[in-house]
């Protein structure tokens, strides 16, 4: 909802548009992981409705994998959390099993928080309108519709489909994500999925 003016934001066309689950993979997903949303479980029905509407040719899955690289402040980041220093092959690193064939093009995988970059780009285009869901909504999805809105893409985040880690971070990533509009809109999976 635009603060300002009181009325929904009006939608970009939809019709091309990528979905782009970020990151739905066990680490992010289990409470039980230092970095586990307790959103999750809530944000998963929406996301399996937009992944539905948008199909397996138009959804784009993501994972966040640490690398072997640690350059600068990545040094200190995996020092606070050596939870997270694992091969990139861990099982803590896997899809959850909902997850698995969400997408026809396999997952495109980068060890930064954000995903914009040339592993999606090869695939949306320089300027795509993206419609983002995943985890975490003060992370990984924050760090992605930022860079991809500066880049010049339209940029959808669909609230109820994205797990903060907590509720109030998940809310404070969405104020900030809200006062990019027009080129970042904050809607419901359900209003995507009506635009479609």
């Amino acid at each position: 909802m635009n603060a300002e003016s009181g009325s929904q934001p009006a939608l970009p066309d939809l019709t091309d548009a990528w979905l782009v689950i970020i990151d739905p993979q066990k680490i992010f997903a289990d409470v039980r992981s230092e970095w586990g949303s307790p959103m999750f479980d809530d944000a998963l029905g929406p996301i399996k409705s937009l992944r539905s509407g948008f199909g397996a040719d138009h959804t784009i899955v993501t994972r966040w994998l640490p690398g072997t690289e640690r350059a600068g402040s990545w040094g200190p980041y995996f020092e606070r959390w050596p939870f997270a220093d694992q091969p990139d092959t861990d099982p803590l690193f896997d899809l959850v099993s909902p997850a698995n064939g969400w997408s026809s093009r396999g997952t495109v995988d980068v060890s930064t928080f954000g995903k914009w970059g040339e592993g999606l780009t090869r695939l949306t285009g320089a300027t795509p309108t993206l419609v983002l869901a995943g985890v975490s909504t003060d992370c990984c999805v924050i760090s992605t519709a930022l860079p991809a809105a500066d880049a010049g893409a339209t940029v959808v985040v669909a609230a109820d489909a994205c797990a903060g880690s907590s509720e109030d971070n998940h809310a404070a990533a969405l104020q900030v994500m809200g006062l990019y509009a027009p080129q970042i809109e904050i809607v419901s999976s359900a209003e995507v999925l009506n635009s479609r």
